[in-house]
């Protein structure tokens, strides 16, 4: 009886640990999802003049709490970001030290996939895979592709963006969960073109990601823990084309001007008569 009674005792003090550290671990997830909610905002855009020129803009702002909870880590990872962007021509402005914004220009479709992809791929090699640094950090995928096709005065584009975010379900620390993705980061991506895009997702299509429009731009919101994808299409007017096309107008109207206004240099003016 008296064996009973301690191994019920015994399964009692297990049952109430159990409970008391699932406890703990609640109370934390909840503490730090109140404690670093809205921490890192990070904003990228697309920006396009014409289908020669664009830049991508990204604005990062860190939340006063995170840098409290992380320490010198987060400055560090900024101070990454402007040696890359410097790397790919880009400008900085550091606007404190918990926010900047680098602005990174391309001059064609080749370029703005090239720069894009290594600036946010960083740990990649010429072949695709990762190199072995930062193995402890998450792994974030980004590949944008940009289609285009010419038609003399205007070019046809279609981007499509992917950003694998599986990495970020959870934010952790030592090992132990401690909050949901989506409560401390804000990611968005933002496009824009002199007359607008297109989404040319389906809502039901796994993985779509749908825009807000406002304007001539589209912005996504980004949810960590999953695969984004955007796909759009948008027309840009074509400087090669519209340049040919004024030549094209301006030796018409010289030959016009040549052939009906000047009068023709083959026929010999009548020269004057002179009496004395």
């Amino acid at each position: 009886m008296i064996r009973l009674v301690a191994r019920q005792t015994k399964y009692l003090k297990n049952l109430f640990q159990g409970i008391s550290k699932r406890a703990r671990i609640i109370f934390l997830i909840a503490l730090a999802s109140l404690l670093l909610s809205g921490c890192v905002k990070y904003d990228v855009g697309v920006n396009f003049n014409n289908s020669n020129y664009g830049e991508f803009v990204q604005h990062i702002h860190l939340g006063e709490r995170l840098t409290t909870f992380s320490g010198d880590s987060v400055y560090e990872w900024l101070d990454s970001i402007e040696r890359r962007a410097r790397q790919l021509d880009g400008k900085i402005r550091r606007l404190s030290r918990e926010e900047v914004v680098v602005t990174i220009p391309f001059n064609n479709a080749e370029e703005l996939q090239t720069k894009f992809n290594k600036f946010f791929n960083p740990n990649l090699n010429e072949k695709g895979k990762y190199n072995d640094v930062n193995t402890d950090l998450p792994k974030i995928e980004s590949n944008i592709l940009l289609f285009q096709n010419n038609f003399l005065l205007l070019v046809r584009n279609k981007l499509i963006y992917d950003l694998d975010l599986s990495s970020l379900a959870l934010i952790s620390n030592n090992g132990n969960v401690l909050a949901n993705a989506a409560s401390i980061l804000d990611l968005e991506f933002s496009l824009k073109t002199p007359w607008g895009a297109k989404n040319i997702i389906e809502p039901t299509e796994e993985n779509a990601v749908l825009p807000e429009t406002n304007g001539k731009q589209l912005t996504w919101h980004l949810n960590p823990g999953t695969l984004n994808h955007v796909e759009v299409v948008f027309w840009l007017p074509s400087p090669l084309g519209i340049g040919a096309l004024i030549i094209i107008l301006l030796v018409v109207l010289g030959i016009y001007i040549r052939y009906n206004i000047l009068p023709d240099p083959t026929i010999k003016l009548a020269q004057p008569i002179i009496t004395e």
